[in-house]
């Protein structure tokens, strides 16, 4: 240190300790070590928050027990979370000090990491909404506030169903239009369907066409309001609506071109595969609901947990269906067990035991076969449910931060409607 006294005064929140200057020069800290580097009073205070010259004293208005865990680590290399102290907020106080998560014991890692996943939205929605304050000052130097505060309702009236009364309401008549469109989908399956009196008929086909229009209406707009075009048009439930849109208006089209009684609108298969295609208007209800969410967000997070579990299962196909089918056909091809006269049958019934399914339509009849279906069921189990746990601790993490966001839009919502 360029000024001061050979002994310095460390005060945190009013617990002081004393170092020699050629301690502060090496010190573990970052934040205590550019206190060497110094030069004069201002460059102090922008390090600590006050000084005394006389007693060569550094206040810094921080948590005084946690700097103590911290100096802990100091003297013996393991830093612990302060009992009693929120997670986040020793965090930050290892920040000021220029420490990282890194420098935590492994256990007080994993419990800042899942307390940081469950607060992840509230961070990421404050970013979101910093960036939109600062989007709407600079629109509004060139006059433009107004119109963007209107496209910004409008987004949120359409993305997000929790947001306000409007969005509520308009949720729910959507839900309501994918209820009816699902089960007009069902009913025309039914073999009474094509014995009904061509009125009905008709009338089940123009509820189908106002529903197809109600989602065509809906999804322009949300396009049009939305603030990338191009994030919209990759987002997957986007995607989703034009799956279930596009295969209607390919039908219809088809039908006027190839007539409504032609051999092609009777039998033909792309017909069918296309109507059958409406089913993803069932996943239009995961706009709305926040289990169908979690679910996405916990599949799409634990995509190296499922290809896992895929890799084991398809191991256990390959071993237990070659001795399947060795001990149950391959020993004796005359009297052998027909089920099991190829690899491929015999994986099949690996895969139903492995799961525990057992649909009965194929089973070992020698004794070695049944003692390789007992390994198969057996090890089914414990291979299914080494991956699970980590799906389950992703999922409840997903819940609790939709749940967070869910919570935050009904507090606006309820601000809103009390206004």
């Amino acid at each position: 240190m360029k000024f001061g006294k050979s002994v310095c005064i460390i005060n945190v929140g009013g617990t002081k300790y004393a170092f020699s200057k050629d301690v502060i020069k090496d010190f573990p800290l970052r934040r205590v070590s550019r206190l060497h580097n110094c030069a004069s009073e201002s460059e102090v205070l922008e390090v600590c928050d006050d000084y005394d010259r006389e007693r060569n004293e550094f206040f810094f208005d921080r948590h005084s027990e946690a700097f103590g865990f911290i100096m802990l680590y100091v003297k013996y290399g393991k830093l612990r979370f302060v009992p009693q102290m929120c997670e986040l907020s020793f965090y930050n106080e290892m920040i000021y000090w220029g420490l990282e998560s890194s420098h935590l014991e492994f256990c007080c890692q994993r419990r800042l990491d899942d307390r940081m996943s469950d607060t992840y939205t509230h961070f990421t929605e404050e970013d979101h909404k910093k960036e939109d304050e600062s989007r709407a000052q600079e629109k509004g130097r060139v006059g433009a506030k107004k119109d963007a505060k209107w496209l910004e309702r409008m987004r949120r009236t359409f993305e997000e169903p929790t947001s306000s009364v409007a969005a509520q309401i308009l949720a729910s008549v959507s839900v309501i239009f994918v209820i009816v469109s699902m089960v007009i989908l069902c009913a025309s399956t039914l073999p009474d369907w094509k014995t009904a009196e061509s009125n009905v008929v008709e009338e089940h086909r123009i509820i189908e066409a106002v529903c197809i229009g109600w989602f065509t209406a809906e999804c322009i707009v949300r396009f049009i309001v939305s603030k990338d075009k191009c994030e919209f048009v990759r987002r997957p439930l986007n995607i989703i609506d034009l799956l279930a849109i596009t295969p209607y208006y390919i039908s219809v089209t088809m039908t006027v071109l190839t007539g409504e009684n032609s051999q092609l609108q009777r039998a033909g298969v792309t017909l069918r595969v296309l109507r059958m295609m409406r089913i993803f208007w069932v996943i239009k209800l995961a706009r709305h609901f926040l289990g169908l969410q979690t679910l996405g967000l916990t599949l799409r997070r634990c995509y190296r947990e499922m290809v896992m579990l895929l890799v084991f299962i398809c191991v256990a196909m390959a071993i237990f269906g070659a001795l399947a089918q060795l001990l149950e056909h391959g020993l004796d091809l005359e009297s052998g067990n027909e089920d099991y006269a190829s690899i491929p049958s015999a994986c099949w019934w690996v895969i139903i035991s492995m799961t525990t399914v057992g649909y009965g339509d194929m089973y070992p009849i020698t004794v070695p076969g049944r003692v390789l279906g007992g390994l198969c069921v057996v090890s089914g189990i414990v291979l299914l449910a080494l991956p699970i746990t980590f799906i389950y601790h992703s999922f409840v993490q997903c819940y609790h931060e939709l749940k967070f966001r869910s919570a935050r839009c009904s507090r606006s919502l309820s601000t809103e409607f009390l206004n």
